[in-house]
């Protein structure tokens, strides 16, 4: 269950404060990842006893949800990008106009991804229920019920699943690029492989718009 399902009310004036504790639980993850975070360690950062913080939240659980949810509206490159999309879209309409504005979203939460390497790993298990993630997922299908697709969801989840993979594997990017292939075994592979030197956000940008087109043809073929 999330921690966004049965948010424990404060009964105390002196209670701990659940954004100190969302702060302190990205911090601890930035630094070591998600072995480190545990309900002892968050207490330690913000200076109470343990079963001060169990006034709050149950397990580490409700800490991983709290750490997704803050880091991503403290990320000021996500603020920006969401901010801008409502601007754009009562200045310049729908349409073709308005065709990059899905995919910057989109990027902006690919790199956001990439800078806390823990949150892919949190999200391939959990579903994002906090009120930063609720305003995201709205924004993405807003954007893509705008640009005609049949099922907005069903392209939001899509879209977000590519960006939470391509996040999840950039780590691993400079191996793939230095690991020697057997040219016997995959020799079109090979040959290929040797000369691209595509940028991974490049590619990112390419499978969010070729998902987009998708989802428009879509409403053109209904």
């Amino acid at each position: 269950m999330s921690y966004w399902e049965r948010v424990r009310p404060v009964r105390r004036a002196r209670a701990v404060d659940i954004g100190e504790v969302a702060r302190a639980s990205v911090r601890l993850l930035d630094e070591g990842g998600l072995g480190v975070l545990t309900v002892r360690a968050v207490a330690a950062q913000i200076a109470v006893a343990p079963a001060s913080l169990y006034s709050r939240v149950e397990s580490v659980e409700d800490l991983f949800d709290l750490a997704l949810d803050a880091a991503l509206g403290e990320d000021a490159e996500v603020q920006r990008a969401l901010d801008a999309d409502v601007r754009d879209s009562r200045v310049r309409g729908v349409g073709a106009q308005e065709s990059g504005v899905f995919e910057d979203l989109m990027l902006a939460l690919y790199r956001h991804l990439v800078r806390h390497r823990w949150a892919p790993q949190i999200l391939v298990r959990r579903a994002p229920r906090g009120p930063h993630y609720l305003r995201f997922s709205e924004r993405m299908c807003v954007l893509l019920e705008k640009e005609g697709a049949v099922d907005p969801l069903g392209s939001a989840y899509t879209a977000s699943n590519f960006v939470i993979g391509s996040a999840a594997t950039a780590p691993m990017l400079s191996d793939e690029r230095a690991a020697p292939i057997d040219a016997d075994v995959a020799p079109l592979y090979a040959r290929l492989h040797a000369g691209h030197r595509a940028d991974p956000e490049v590619l990112v940008v390419q499978g969010l718009a070729s998902l987009r087109r998708r989802a428009s043809a879509g409403a053109d073929r209904g």
